[in-house]
């Protein structure tokens, strides 16, 4: 092990409150989903492209404001 390296605990990383908005934001967007999906047949398009567009929106929002992108030069020396 590094000598200069800390041990904390894993649980400081995401707050309660972060957890459970990010919960409730994604859950809202796979009931919303499902709502769509019982619209979907061949003569609208509308369901598909909002169907579409919530897999992006599911897709990115962890990505880019959860996620850890920038963590990678805290472990580069």
């Amino acid at each position: 092990m590094a000598e200069n390296a800390t041990n904390q605990p894993v649980e400081r990383e995401n707050p309660l409150a972060g957890s459970i908005i990010i919960f409730v934001v994604l859950m809202a967007l796979f009931i919303v989903g499902l709502v769509l999906v019982s619209f979907l047949d061949l003569t609208t398009t509308w369901p598909m492209a909002a169907l579409i567009v919530g897999f992006a929106a599911a897709f990115f929002i962890p990505m880019t404001f959860l996620g850890r992108s920038d963590s990678g030069s805290e472990h580069r020396n």
